[in-house]
């Protein structure tokens, strides 16, 4: 990230895929490289299963904007059929990363939405989930997809934040299960 470089992060899920989880992970690993951020929800009283959205901002440089994310450099969908439920490319500009968790090749999700620009990146997030975690929660490997698309952080720090923040509250099998997957998804997740 350039100097005082803000980069805008929208996560679109289904309840209870972890993708609040997600964007807060993702900004507390920037945090503790000294970075500012913002990382928060928006949803209302939705259940389980229900399309929601978060948010990630990351700056070098103090964030003074408090409002949703509307015109996101990086798009980040863990559930994919929200691609024909929610525009979840609303706001994005030619340039931006969409990221999303399906088995398919990247140019298919391309020519599926019609786009034009954008670069375009697939992982099996959830089936790398069911393998090193036990169950299909995308939300860690979709990190790691995210981390290798983009180039934000390391994929060594969200690891190493990863087995910090999930350290307090899971056993070790756990948290070294989801460490597996961010590497997992780091390694296998697919460009055009």
């Amino acid at each position: 990230m350039g100097e005082g470089k803000l980069t805008e992060i929208r996560w679109h899920a289904r309840g209870g895929q972890g993708a609040v989880t997600a964007a807060k992970l993702l900004a507390e690993t920037a945090l503790a490289q000294g970075q500012y951020f913002q990382a928060f929800p928006e949803y209302g009283p939705e259940r389980m299963g229900a399309p929601i959205q978060a948010f990630t901002r990351i700056s070098n440089e103090p964030i003074h904007i408090r409002s949703s994310v509307t015109n996101p450099e990086i798009v980040v969908v863990l559930d994919p059929t929200l691609l024909k439920a929610v525009d979840v490319t609303a706001g994005m500009g030619e340039d931006g990363i969409l990221i999303v968790n399906t088995d398919e090749e990247p140019a298919a999700i391309r020519e599926a939405m019609n786009l034009k620009g954008c670069k375009v990146f697939t992982v099996n997030a959830s089936k790398i989930a069911q393998e090193t975690i036990g169950r299909p929660i995308p939300n860690t490997p979709m990190m790691g997809a995210l981390v290798k698309a983009t180039g934000i952080i390391s994929v060594e720090s969200l690891a190493d934040y990863v087995r910090k923040s999930f350290g307090k509250k899971f056993t070790e099998e756990i948290i070294e299960g989801n460490v597996k997957a961010v590497e997992r998804a780091y390694a296998e997740v697919k460009a055009e």
